[in-house]
């Protein structure tokens, strides 16, 4: 599990889609900070599809970065 705060733009030569899979997400407040987690489920493929894979966590600051990215790169503004 990670705290994400910021994020860096990496250029990648070869991108592929991934398989779709089920994910969650957590609303939570801990010592007067609001925070995500977002979940991530296996592949329907795997031994163990409904077993959490991955979580990453968001606070203000983390999801203010994520949604200014997400605004300009989808063009949404």
């Amino acid at each position: 599990m990670a705290l994400i705060r910021s994020f860096s733009r990496k250029h990648m030569d070869r991108n592929s889609i991934h398989d779709e899979i089920n994910a969650t997400y957590t609303p939570f407040e801990r010592d007067g900070r609001v925070f995500m987690q977002i979940d991530s489920y296996g592949r329907r493929s795997r031994k163990r599809p409904h077993q959490k894979s991955q979580s990453i966590q968001l606070d203000k600051r983390g999801a203010i970065a994520l949604l200014n990215i997400i605004r300009r790169e989808f063009h949404l503004d």
